[in-house]
Parts: structure tokens; sequence; C-alpha cells
């Protein structure tokens, strides 16, 4: 199953999703054809994007991506679906596309981020057919995004992301061999995992979860995704700290005091290495 991470462009102040493929080594991008379509047509995205796979045209690109890009394309397939192309019955759509072709080039998927996505050439080539002068704005922004991606300075915080990540994992393991009964049901548990990471967020950020999305309504991701490169690194440690607590068999209000000291105490070192580092750049700067 592709485990996806998603990110976001403007292009003519018009939001593009898009997400990478995480165990893709190539990190291949998929953009957002249902968002591109809106700028043709805000109320019909989906008709835009099916009226464009009905082009012989469009087809014969598609076909000719995925014999290059997928070796498991069904070419016979293909060359039936083109062989109808033209013809005032013709309809073709992304899920057909792939059910019967076998293409990777294009997805479709469900949820609050669902759409039709494309890999970045055949988005492209779409943006291309819907308004060449949008397509320009979206690549514009796209290398923007790709530029700031490679920036030392986020490639540090995706590290430190993936650290927390990590750390999460083994305080949900303390969570669940030493504060979850097998008694509980999913739901109760679900609860239980939840307190304990608002008792991180308390100790770090001052607030929880769910208060922070209140406050933010219209920030998409958690508060995490909006944490500086120390927050995220202090973040790892408590998550760490508060497993062994756990094991420990600390009292939870216990946990919570002590796991703000280190917090507090954390901030403030790894705040005043940053400034040094800051000033040493100013510094030679000057020289």
């Amino acid at each position: 199953m592709m485990r996806k991470k998603y990110d976001e462009i403007e292009a003519k102040g018009m939001s593009i999703n898009l997400f990478s493929d995480q165990e893709d080594d190539n990190q291949n991008d998929f953009i957002s054809l249902s968002d591109i379509a809106r700028y043709q047509n805000p109320d019909a995205p989906k008709d835009i994007v099916k009226n464009w796979m009905r082009n012989r045209n469009s087809l014969e690109f598609l076909g000719v991506w995925e014999t290059l890009n997928n070796p498991d394309f069904n070419v016979s397939a293909y060359e039936s679906i083109l062989g109808k192309a033209g013809s005032n019955a013709f309809v073709m759509s992304p899920s057909k596309w792939i059910s019967e072709t076998n293409a990777k080039g294009i997805v479709s998927s469900q949820g609050r981020m669902g759409g039709t996505y494309a890999r970045t050439d055949i988005a492209f080539e779409f943006a291309s057919w819907v308004s060449p002068e949008f397509k320009l704005f979206i690549i514009q922004d796209y290398q923007a995004l790709k530029k700031k991606q490679q920036d030392p300075e986020q490639l540090e915080w995706n590290a430190k992301r993936l650290l927390s990540k990590i750390n999460n994992r083994i305080q949900t393991d303390a969570i669940k061999d030493h504060l979850v009964p097998p008694t509980l049901s999913k739901r109760e548990a679900g609860y239980m995992y939840a307190s304990e990471a608002d008792r991180i967020y308390m100790a770090l950020f001052g607030t929880t979860a769910r208060k922070w999305k209140d406050e933010h309504p219209n920030l998409k991701g958690n508060i995490r995704d909006y944490a500086t490169v120390e927050q995220l690194l202090v973040l790892s440690n408590l998550e760490s700290m508060n497993a062994e607590f756990i094991t420990q068999g600390m009292d939870p209000a216990k946990r919570t005091l002590k796991l703000n000291e280190i917090a507090l105490r954390q901030m403030t070192s790894l705040q005043s290495e940053v400034t040094s580092k800051q000033l040493k750049r100013l510094e030679g700067g000057n020289k």
C-alpha cells in the first residue's frame, strides 16, 4: 500500500495538492488533476478530467508514458481503448483507465485528500490542455517547492520529524504494554494513546492537539507539522523519556511535571545554541 506524504503549491492563488510515495526511492510526486481542473470548472472538475481523457491525443500521450514507465501496462487493452476513441459513444474516466490497462501514472483516492492525481509529466500535460498559462504558474510554484525541500534546514526538519515519529512508536508500545488493560475496547484504548500524546504536547507546547486544531482551523496537518526543528528534537526526546517513565510505573501527574521540566530545560539549551550559531554566522559575515 502506498504511503503518502502530502504537500501543497499555489498557482495563481489556487491551491493544488500533491503527494509523494514514501516507499519510492525516487520520491516521485503525484499532482492533483482534480485541483488543476477546478481552474476551468470549479463546480465539476471530474467532468474536465473525463473530457481530457476522451481525447485521442491525450490517450496516446498516456499510452506512451505508461509504455516507458510501467512494465505491467496492458498494451492490448490500451490499443483496444484507442481504437474506440473519437466515437460519440466513447467515454473514459480515471478509474476505468486504471482498471482496464493497469496504469500507474494516474491514481484515484478517496477521503479528505481524495481525487484524481497523476505523475508530474502527466499533470503538466493535462495543465497544458486546461490552460498553457496556468501550466506555467504550476511549474513555477512546483519548482519553488522542490527547491525549498532541498534546503539544508528543511532536510534537517524532515529528519527530526522522522525521529519524532520513530520515538512516538516507542511511546505507544510502552502505553500498550503497561497502561492499556486487555479488556479495553479499541476506542477506549485510543483515548489512552491520545491522552499520553496530549501529555507531551502540554509539556512542550502548553496545549492539546484538539485545542491547537480548534485555534488553527485553516491549517492543514497537526501541531507537529508546524513545530520548529528544536521543538521536534525535544518532542522526540520527551516521547522516549515518557516511554521510560511509563515502564517504571511513574505516577501520571509526576510524569507530566517531570516532562515539563525536561522540555523547559532542553528548549532553553537548544535556543541558546541556535542563538550562538547565528551570532557566529553574523560575525563571520562581518569579517
